[in-house]
Parts: C-alpha cells; sequence; structure tokens
C-alpha cells in the first residue's frame, strides 16, 4: 500500500493533491492513474454515470476510505457532505452537530477572546505574537460572519433551526439540510460534496449556488445537477469510459469539457470503426488464401505441369503472409459504451391522440383539462406536491380521477415511465443502466403519446443529451414533468402546465 494522507493545520490555503490512485470495489478495478490538485478557487465537478465510482473517489479524498494505490496530500481543514449522515453520540441533537460543523470558526474567536485577555495582562513578545496568530486566523476564515452565514444558511435551505432537538427525529431530508447549512457556513478550506442539491427546493439551490460560487477555498462535488455544475464548476473529472481507460480532466468549466468529451468521443469511434474494418479486410484476405489452398490451386488450360509446381509455393507464401498479417494486427481499441438511441414512433403529426377534461383528484390534483395531438409538446411543472405525479398517472389511466375523465382518440398508444424502475432488485444493474433499459423498452413500443416522470432520473449527462435529442425528434406527443433544472432550461421553448400547491401528491 502506497497511499498516505496528510492534514496538517490550517493555513487559510487549501490544498489536496492526489497521484496515480487506484480505486477499486469488490476485486474490480473502477479507476486507475487519477491525478488531481485542488488550489484556493478550483471548483472540480466529478460526474459520470451511476456506478462509476464518483462517491468512492470522493471518500478517498476525504480520508474515510483508503485507494488501493497512489498518494494522497491533504492540507487545511475540511468540510464534508455525504448523502447518508450517521449519527453518533456526539450529534444527539440539532445543536450538537451545528457546533461540530462550526468548530474551526467557534474555536478560532475563543482563542482570539483568550489572546486578547493574556495580552492584556502581559505585552510581551510571546503574548503580543499568540494575539497575532490568533487574530490572522479568525480574519481568514472569517470566523467573526459565521453565525450570521449559518442562520442565512438554515433559513435559505429551510432547515431546522431549533437546537434542542434530537437528529434521529428528522427525516433524512431534515437531516441533510442542516448540515449542508452547517458545511457552508463553517466555510472549510476544502469541501466534499456528494449531491448537495438532494432534498432542496428552488430556494435552497439558488443559495447553494451562492455559496460555491463564493466559497474561497476549493471543492470537489458530485451531483446529477447539470444546471448547478453550469454555473459553478471550474474544471471537470469525468469518470465514464474512455478509449485508453483513464479518468478525462478538463479544466475550463462545463462547457468546455462537452467540447473536449465530444471530440474525443468521436475519435474513438472513428479509431474502433477502422481497426474493426482492417480486421475484417485482412480476415477476408487470409480466407480468400485458405481457401484457393484447400481447393487447389488451378492454372489456366494450357499451362504445363512445371509452372504449376513453380506456382504452388507461392499460394502457400501468399497464405501465410496474410495469416500473420492478421495475427500481428492488434485489437487494442475497446469499444465504445454505446450511446442512448431511442427508436421513433410513426404518429401523424397533428392528429388527435388524447383529451383530459376537468380531470381530479382530491387533494392531489387539481382541477385540468389539456389536448394532445400528434407532435405535441409539455412541459408539467409545479412544487412537490403540486400533482404531477398523478396527473402523469391520470393520463395514462393507472389511476382513475374523481372527477372529470381522459380519452384516447383513434386507437393512440400510450406509454408511461413512471419516477423509478419498480422492477425486483436482483441481477439489475446500476439505476443508470436499468433507466436506459427502461426508456429503449419504452420508445421501442413506438408510442403515440410519451409520458415521462422525472426521467432524467439516475441518468448521467450524456444519456440526458442522448434523451433530449430524441425527444426533440420523436412525432409522438410528450409530456414531461420535471425539477431538473437543466432539462427545464433545455426545453425552455417547450409549453408548460403549471400546477398550483396542493396538499399531497
Amino acid at each position: 500500500m502506497t497511499s498516505h494522507t496528510s492534514s496538517l493545520p490550517s493555513t487559510g490555503t487549501a490544498q489536496l493533491r492526489a497521484r496515480q490512485l487506484r480505486l477499486a470495489r469488490g476485486g474490480r478495478v473502477l479507476h486507475d492513474g487519477i491525478d488531481l490538485t485542488l488550489s484556493p478557487g478550483d471548483r472540480l465537478a466529478v460526474v459520470g454515470e451511476n456506478g462509476r465510482g464518483k462517491t468512492t473517489l470522493l471518500e478517498v479524498l476525504a480520508g474515510t476510505l483508503e485507494p488501493d494505490a497512489g498518494t494522497l496530500e491533504r492540507h487545511g481543514s475540511l468540510g464534508v457532505v455525504q448523502q447518508d449522515l450517521a449519527l453518533t453520540p456526539a450529534t444527539r441533537t440539532v445543536g450538537d452537530l451545528l457546533d461540530q460543523l462550526l468548530a474551526r470558526p467557534l474555536r478560532a474567536l475563543r482563542e482570539l477572546d483568550e489572546a486578547a485577555a493574556a495580552l492584556a495582562e502581559d505585552v510581551g513578545p510571546a503574548a503580543s505574537a499568540r494575539y497575532d496568530a490568533a487574530l490572522a486566523l479568525v480574519t481568514s476564515v472569517d470566523a467573526w460572519d459565521a453565525p450570521r452565514r449559518l442562520e442565512v444558511a438554515l433559513t435559505e435551505v429551510e432547515a431546522v433551526t431549533e437546537r434542542a432537538r434530537p437528529l434521529d427525529t428528522l427525516s433524512v431530508g431534515q437531516r441533510y439540510r442542516v448540515r449542508l447549512a452547517g458545511v457552508l457556513a463553517a466555510r472549510d478550506d476544502l469541501l466534499l460534496l456528494d449531491e448537495p442539491t438532494n432534498h432542496l427546493d428552488a430556494r435552497g439551490l439558488d443559495h447553494l449556488t451562492r455559496a460555491l460560487k463564493e466559497h474561497p477555498g476549493a471543492l470537489a462535488l458530485v451531483t446529477h445537477d447539470r444546471a448547478l455544475l453550469t454555473d459553478v464548476a471550474t474544471a471537470v473529472l469525468d469518470l465514464d469510459p474512455t478509449s485508453d481507460g483513464r479518468a478525462l480532466l478538463v479544466s475550463g468549466g462545463l462547457e468546455r469539457w462537452q467540447e473536449v468529451r465530444a471530440r474525443a468521443r468521436a475519435a474513438w469511434e472513428d479509431a474502433h470503426r477502422a481497426q474493426q474494418e482492417e480486421h475484417a479486410r485482412l480476415s477476408s484476405r487470409a480466407e480468400e488464401a485458405r481457401s484457393r489452398l484447400s481447393s487447389g490451386w488451378r492454372p489456366p488450360k494450357g499451362t504445363g505441369k512445371h509452372q504449376r509446381q513453380t506456382r504452388a509455393p507461392g499460394v502457400v507464401r501468399a497464405m501465410n503472409d496474410r495469416l500473420s498479417q492478421l495475427e500481428e494486427h492488434r485489437l487494442d481499441v475497446p469499444p465504445p459504451p454505446p450511446r442512448l438511441t431511442l427508436p421513433a414512433a410513426s404518429t401523424p403529426g397533428g392528429a388527435p391522440l388524447l383529451r383530459a377534461d376537468g380531470v381530479e383528484v382530491t387533494g392531489r390534483l387539481e382541477r385540468t383539462t389539456l389536448r394532445l395531438e400528434g407532435g405535441d409538446r409539455l412541459l408539467v411543472v409545479g412544487p412537490n406536491g403540486a400533482g404531477k405525479t398523478t396527473l402523469l398517472r391520470v393520463l395514462a389511466g393507472e389511476l382513475a380521477p374523481d372527477d372529470g375523465g381522459v380519452r384516447v382518440l383513434g386507437g393512440a398508444r400510450v406509454a408511461h415511465l413512471s419516477q423509478e424502475d419498480d422492477a425486483p432488485a436482483v441481477h439489475r444493474g446500476s439505476p443508470g443502466e436499468r433507466r436506459r433499459r427502461a426508456l429503449a423498452a419504452l420508445f421501442g413500443r413506438r408510442p403515440d403519446v410519451l409520458l415521462l416522470d422525472e426521467p432524467t432520473n439516475h441518468l448521467g449527462i450524456s444519456g440526458v443529451d442522448d434523451l433530449l435529442s430524441a425527444l426533440e425528434e420523436s412525432p409522438s406527443a410528450v409530456v414531461l414533468a420535471t425539477h431538473d433544472r437543466w432539462v427545464l432550461r433545455a426545453l425552455g421553448h417547450w409549453p408548460r402546465l403549471v400546477l398550483g400547491e396542493a396538499p399531497g401528491r
């Protein structure tokens, strides 16, 4: 084991260096040769399909998991937000957790008070040096403003503020928001954030975006929220497969990474296709040579026996040469991962397909009317509880409305994609793989009406791009409900149905 982790006292400068990291899980190497350097102002986005080791990498960078090989040096204080919060005896209440998260600025303020008191009694060099050092630390971490930052963060992410409230009485989302607010307020030198947009509404997302853009140190974050990455990332580490098996690190933000990734993917596909075509050509030539030898070389009529005997060794040599060429041709370019390709339906444009007249589900969906024709597009938006999922289930015929009705016209085929996969969990692959299969199966039925509930759940950025491209080209009518801010931006030209507040979903 060659891994090494150092965590030095904070100097106000965040820095992380990882060299030749190897990550393996269950005997399978996820990544090898990862090199990273994070300095103040760096905001690294770690992206990739589910199951590619993003969370594992953050755990290694945080020092909670040893890499299988490589070196890691970390300087300065560390703030971590994981997807799950393990409760400990030291964090029984909201106040315990917040005090723990703000320990560094609070400790710095206490040290400054103590140093000031000592200086009042002794003006010697040692006391002066202690006070100067304490003041420098308080200033570098902006400790005076930490309580205010905490109050603002708790409010903006809508976290519980009752300090005496036991953490085990909070929901997963409530605990997550308390911890996120504390980490953002503490402003540690280095932040490692795993899916920080979980459990946040629009207001919380806006605060998170501002806090990360203003963070003076370095940070690395794993998220599927492409809008957040677009707004804050200064570099991208892509853990999806590449032609050489090494992670792709690109400086310059999300747009720059997309350009580099697209070029790398095209070059990979071209190299693989050229290699396969050359291998097929050499195989065909070798097979022709074998065929000539096995069937016996027959010269034109009138050719003498001596000429036949002279030419026969040449046929053998030609076959051996072609076999040697085939054996020497290396297939060293792995096949690129398949793109998400979705077949289109044959729905006539403008054909009436479905109508919903005054449908209502008590306490879950307010009265709604809509018409769908071939080629129609509709974004269904609104806060949690407004009835987006309920509406799609009503349109799909899976839930009977309490009032109003739905009519499918002209024998239109209707297909519904729910938020989550309900298939048995055994041998199903990663959530991203299952989502791709579900979409391919849904489009494979060539429906006239597509009802999609959070279709980008579990998809990586490449999968989202492929899906949106397919939706734009599909002749089907598409109704899509989502909170995904990037999808809402990308499909900003689609008509919207805004559902209001409702007691339940």
